[in-house]
């Protein structure tokens, strides 16, 4: 099957080195062009593109489909094209170009968390189970006829970052197993069903902390928005940035009764565990970026900042 891979950020990567693996003629790799990077906003490719340049493709760079590049796409004969985090929109000229369409590999149950940022979503939402639908891409956001689905069990310690990582790679191999299907004619796609919910980006201002919140949605949040972009909070109003936290003592089978009882927000050193209140019970401190420093071990901080007296996020 002769097909084109559309994808940019490092979690499209495992999906691309998997149908190369599998043997697809992967005619060409479409991403997003250069883009800044780091404080001295350096022009670097994207990981898809790197990896696409590794592996010898040819590498089509455009952030919205312009007529010429229909023209291209349209010119390659592809059988089907995959595509994984792209980060544009296809119009119905580019939906055309591939026999079989285009199968998009979108890392949410679906209907559940259609949009940009499906695995911050759960995380947020607290899900049980996370997972990755393969489906045809229309015009509609995220709302096509699915292909094949995998499940697994949403660690509630876990990172979005981690539980995408994850996802990355077990949904490598659904999508090798849906191009593979639609290959062979053993596959074909079926309507969405159940209720549908949507996964916008998350900004800036959605990672500030609210400490007032019950621990479990205070850290839900910051799961949520680990890596990006970053969970933060204030403290004499300066921005400090936060790792994930974990339950006193890190079991989490404590009932709530058995845990220290801090007021929102203030900070206290037990022993060798920098607690947080909330809006229920403590949790404590992992690791946290001061403004201009490093990001640190919460215990180091906190015992040099001790001598400014009581600590408290705001």
């Amino acid at each position: 099957m002769r097909i084109l891979f559309a994808g940019t950020p490092g979690v499209a990567v495992p999906s691309l080195r998997a149908l190369v693996d599998a043997g697809f003629d992967v005619a060409a790799v479409l991403t997003r062009v250069d883009a800044p990077v780091g404080r001295r906003k350096v022009l670097t490719p994207s990981p898809v593109a790197a990896v696409a340049e590794e592996l010898g493709l040819p590498v089509l760079k455009a952030n919205r489909f312009t007529p010429e590049l229909i023209t291209q796409l349209g010119a390659l004969g592809l059988d089907a094209a995959a595509i994984v985090a792209y980060g544009g929109i296809v119009p119905p000229a580019g939906l055309a170009a591939p026999r079989h369409g285009w199968i998009n590999l979108h890392f949410s149950v679906l209907p559940a968390w259609r949009g940009a940022a499906p695995v911050q979503h759960a995380v947020l939402a607290g899900d049980d189970v996370t997972g990755a639908s393969t489906f045809l891409l229309e015009e509609g956001l995220d709302t096509g006829p699915v292909f094949g689905v995998m499940t697994e069990t949403l660690d509630p310690g876990a990172t979005s970052g981690e539980v995408l990582d994850r996802l990355s790679h077990s949904g490598a191999v659904l999508l090798v197993q849906t191009l593979s299907g639609l290959e062979a004619g053993r596959v074909t796609a079926t309507p969405q069903t159940g209720e549908a919910s949507l996964a916008p980006k998350l900004t800036i201002d959605d990672a500030r902390i609210d400490w007032s919140q019950p621990a479990v949605a205070v850290r839900r949040r910051i799961n949520a928005v680990t890596p990006e972009p970053g969970a933060w909070s204030t403290l004499d109003g300066q921005r400090v940035k936060l790792g994930p936290v974990t339950p006193p003592g890190g079991d989490e089978r404590l009932a709530d009764g058995g845990r220290p009882t801090v007021p929102p927000g203030r900070i206290d050193v037990v022993g060798r565990q920098v607690l947080v209140g909330t809006g229920t019970h403590a949790l404590v401190l992992g690791d946290l970026q001061p403004a201009g420093k490093k990001m640190m071990r919460a215990l180091d901080w906190a015992r040099g900042a001790a001598t400014r007296g009581e600590l408290v996020f705001e």
